[in-house]
């Protein structure tokens, strides 16, 4: 038995610099942030409470809180997200928990094999629709998107037919759900209404057809070990329920990719002194003194 409290020591060592907190690997421009997206698979913008996983602000500021005020030197990242949003060099949208994620080209066909998609946008959302598992205004919004092309989001009040002030809440919801099923994502900014910005979205299949076509050829246990092995190449650790629960999948699944993955000799295994669940954990984990 290994105990966690060591084991957690050593994985904070390592996020230091998987999580690019340590000052002299911070990022200084959009450019180092899609290396780094790049060699991390996926990230958050902002880092998210309890919930272990790289993000942009932390790699750019180090680990401290997002702070209220707007004037704060951090919020460059907003300004390098928003320029890189038409450049189609990730893959942005309100994804892991339904927060923001950026993921990279490389990465996302992974997860778009694990979403409720099957290779014809067109038609594919009306079956969900049809078992209750898409709303009216999620319906609605992609829709309009299907038949309009890419629309800011005033304009998407208007085609959706969402533009009642009791309907915010429900418009919302439905582009975080559509983003959190891959159906549609931010793809640029327009300067439109009261303070001149506004979100521009577009079906994600239509705007990314080489991540649909890519997601094929993979099977979900395959796109479930890929992901995984980036999650503990970031993190160094976790144990099965905490990854089931960050990407909603079920325990006996993720564990069949836990176990795959050490037969394969990418992480170890471990059983934890006064724990119930083992914990997975990458090799380079033990190679820090």
């Amino acid at each position: 038995m290994i105990n966690l409290e060591i084991l957690r020591q050593k994985a904070a060592a390592y996020r230091e610099k998987s999580y690019r907190t340590s000052h002299s690997l911070r990022l200084h421009g959009p450019q180092d942030a899609i290396r780094f997206v790049n060699e991390r698979g996926f990230i958050f913008f902002w880092p998210i409470k309890d919930i272990e996983l790289p993000s942009l602000w932390y790699a750019t500021v180090g680990a401290r809180p997002v702070p209220n005020n707007h004037d704060d030197p951090g919020h460059i990242t907003w300004d390098w997200k928003d320029s890189l949003l038409e450049k189609r060099v990730w893959y942005y949208a309100k994804l892991i928990r339904k927060k923001s994620t950026i993921v990279s080209l490389e990465m996302a066909p992974y997860f778009y094999t694990l979403s409720p998609n099957y290779g014809d946008y067109e038609n594919d959302y009306l079956v969900q629709y049809k078992n209750g598992l898409m709303s009216m205004e999620a319906k609605n919004i992609y829709e309009a998107l299907l038949e309009h092309g890419p629309l800011h989001t005033l304009d998407l009040h208007k085609q959706a037919r969402l533009t009642a002030a009791d309907k915010k809440y429900r418009f919302d919801k439905a582009l975080t759900d559509l983003q959190a099923d891959m159906k549609i994502i931010p793809v640029g900014i327009a300067t439109a209404g009261r303070w001149g910005y506004a979100m521009i979205y577009d079906i994600a299949a239509r705007y990314y057809p080489d991540i649909v076509e890519k997601a094929r050829f993979i099977t979900e246990a395959r796109a479930q070990e890929a992901i995984l092995l980036a999650y503990l190449r970031s993190v160094g650790m976790a144990d099965i329920h905490t990854i089931s629960r960050i990407f909603g999948w079920k325990n006996p699944f993720t564990a069949k990719a836990c176990a795959h993955l050490e037969e394969e000799g990418e992480i170890t295994i471990l059983p934890m002194e006064n724990q119930s669940q083992p914990m997975c954990v990458i090799k380079d984990i033990f190679h820090l003194q």
